[in-house]
């Protein structure tokens, strides 16, 4: 398996606007063949007008036997620099028992795991089986929903596995039961018609920039507190996380302060979380003597579940527009937005994932949550309302997902196989 997660990487199936669509068409391919190679049948990529194919494939149940629709994405973010790799970012390598590339974790060791499940049946699981293998998951599932009512009937099933998450720690296996939502927007502020002399008229008025950082310094407090009125905001299980653990997850510089309070979890999972992801701006080398008359900013929010998104949108809005000062115009338009979710995580089908993955890890899992977006879990629930989902995976805290240097333990993806495969037997069982 090790060499079709490599293969798999090799295929630069990046889904991001202004890269070949072409790769991530090849990348369909591939899997598509991948699917037929472990015994499934009705083997077709499913397209959507102005969509990334998705891959479907499937192994009718046996009579009297549940449907489980295994779900993993095969396009992959932009690899981002090329001199911050130790090697290219699509040619992967392994060190250390963590195989090296970009999508060697996110998500192509999903599609590994689903594919290993059903080669240790020999194409013959104990359950019905369907796959769904997205191709823009990493462009936010836009065509997600179309898909989901376009061959509604295809993929109807009872129970819906999610290979797009991961694990508490390398050795820690985890069931994740609560995601964050998103919402995003760009905030335009405009002082003037044109640039002018900064030393001529410095002084009278304020240039752009200088109004844009007074709104953004506005979205948290002295503490790091996001200062944005009423946003849905609770505790959660401590666990055992540790600053320590997280700084050396995040590689902070020595000396950074914590921001917000409540516990790390909390702060990581059900409380809100206001970051700037890029301005708009003369960079420092092409600066000069002028007043900047426009500047622009990327505004992310990441929403606790129970929170509605299009009200925590509304409020961003309102308060980065109160927070103008002098005058200047803003202008704010909505970008992105995903609900968060909690899932239901009882029932036979969780029963069954919780005791294969003690049985393949040594160790029971943990209920965790997740503070990123992954706004098709709430698609499913809502196209597929009788289905049990679970969120898995194989990835763990250091696997630098979307970041450089991305990786994926190979034992790990090892015991997810074995856990998968068991619980399919479980659920047939039961």
């Amino acid at each position: 398996m090790v060499t079709i997660l490599e293969d798999l990487v090799r295929i630069p199936s990046v889904s991001a606007p202004s890269y070949d669509p072409g790769a991530v068409r090849r990348s369909a391919e591939a899997v598509a063949d991948l699917l037929r190679s472990v015994g499934c049948h009705d083997v077709r990529l499913l397209e959507i007008e102005g969509a990334h194919p998705a891959v479907y494939g499937e192994i009718p149940a046996p009579d009297g036997a549940p449907t489980v629709l295994l779900y993993a994405h095969h396009d992959v973010q932009p690899p981002g620099p090329a001199e911050e790799w130790r090697t290219g970012p699509f040619e992967p390598f392994t060190d250390g028992g963590r195989l090296y590339g970009r999508g060697a974790s996110d998500d192509k060791a999903g599609i590994v795991m689903h594919l290993g499940a059903l080669r240790a049946f020999e194409g013959r699981p104990p359950v019905g089986v369907k796959l769904l293998i997205e191709g823009e998951e990493e462009v936010g599932s836009a065509h997600l929903s179309e898909f989901l009512d376009t061959y509604h009937d295809l993929l109807a099933a009872d129970v819906v596995v999610i290979g797009d998450a991961g694990n508490w720690r390398v050795g820690q296996p985890a069931l994740t039961t609560s995601l964050r939502g998103l919402v995003a927007c760009t905030i335009e502020v405009r002082t003037a018609e044109r640039p002018v002399h900064s030393g001529l008229f410095g002084g009278v008025f304020p240039d752009a920039l200088m109004v844009l950082a007074r709104i953004l310094a506005s979205l948290h407090d002295d503490r790091g507190e996001v200062a944005v009125a009423g946003l849905v905001s609770t505790e959660s299980d401590p666990l055992d996380l540790t600053e320590d653990e997280v700084r050396k997850q995040m590689g902070t510089v020595a000396g950074l302060e914590t921001i917000g309070s409540g516990g790390l979890t909390s702060r990581l999972w059900t409380k809100p979380a206001i970051d700037i992801l890029a301005i708009d701006a003369p960079g420092v080398a092409e600066a000069i003597n002028q007043l900047v008359p426009v500047a622009r900013a990327k505004v992310s929010m990441r929403i606790a579940p129970g929170q509605d998104a299009d009200a925590a949108m509304n409020a961003l809005r309102d308060h980065l527009l109160a927070h103008v000062p002098w005058g200047a115009e803003a202008t704010i338009v909505a970008t992105e937005k995903g609900d968060a979710f909690a899932l239901d995580a009882s029932g036979p089908a969780y029963d069954a994932w919780r005791a294969a993955m003690a049985e393949a890890w040594g160790r029971p899992p943990i209920d965790m949550g997740v503070g990123g977006s992954i706004p098709f879990v709430a698609a499913f629930s809502e196209k597929l309302p009788e289905a049990a989902i679970l969120l898995t995976g194989a990835g763990d805290p250091t696997s630098a997902i979307h970041a450089p240097n991305e990786s994926q333990d190979l034992d790990d993806l090892e015991k997810a196989i074995l856990a998968e495969a068991i619980a399919l037997r479980l659920l047939a069982d039961r």
